[in-house]
């Protein structure tokens, strides 16, 4: 690569080139400051009418850790079970709730998602670019992110969410890398195969 990035080479590694998906955790814990910087950062996520309907569920321990694991795949259960912190990334259906403060300059935003199909896709969608930058931001917090799919969210939504606006898109371990954490790095397509003139 010829042109030179302002991010620092360092900030470029931490973020992306050196990062990885971590399958095992160091026992340290991960404290509420480092959850509120790393939010601090990702609240910029651009999201659609400025919509923000990400919603962050912290599972630490105990009981609600425990439902939690009920609801994971088989190969993802153990490892949920053991990191620091888990987080629920889940899309919050009543956001245009929101509307009349974070896109005030449109008094009729709210109206916009009236439709209850509609809103929950756009909830769904605006909340997935937002996860994007989630990752990155706990990334840049010198922590290791292990982001899940595999698990029933109607279960997980029914129980650790019942009663809640909220559903769920991901689920993510998160914490300092043990040592091994990681499976060998898988191929990336190159950039030839990927951007394209239209």
């Amino acid at each position: 690569m010829t042109f030179e990035l302002p991010l620092s080479a360092d900030a470029q590694a931490l973020l992306f080139r050196d990062a990885r998906t971590a399958n095992a955790f160091t026992d340290e814990p991960v404290t509420d400051e480092q959850v509120a910087a790393i939010y601090d950062l990702v609240k910029y996520a651009p999201t659609a009418m400025n919509t923000q309907p990400l919603r962050i569920v912290l599972v630490r321990e105990g009981e609600a850790r425990e439902r939690l694991l009920k609801h994971m795949s088989d190969g993802n259960r153990d490892k949920t079970a053991s990191a620091p912190l888990v987080a629920v990334l889940a899309a919050d259906t009543d956001f245009h709730e929101h509307l009349p403060r974070t896109f005030a300059h449109f008094p009729g935003a709210k109206d916009v998602f009236a439709d209850d199909e509609a809103r929950e896709q756009a909830a769904r969608f605006n909340a997935t670019l937002q996860i994007g930058y989630f990752l990155v931001g706990v990334r840049a917090a010198g922590l290791a992110a292990g982001p899940m799919g595999g698990f029933d969210a109607a279960a997980l939504d029914a129980d650790l969410l019942a009663g809640t606006t909220l559903r769920s898109l991901l689920v993510v371990n998160i914490g300092r890398p043990a040592e091994n954490a990681w499976f060998d790095r898988l191929p990336r397509l190159e950039h030839d195969e990927v951007v394209r003139e239209a």
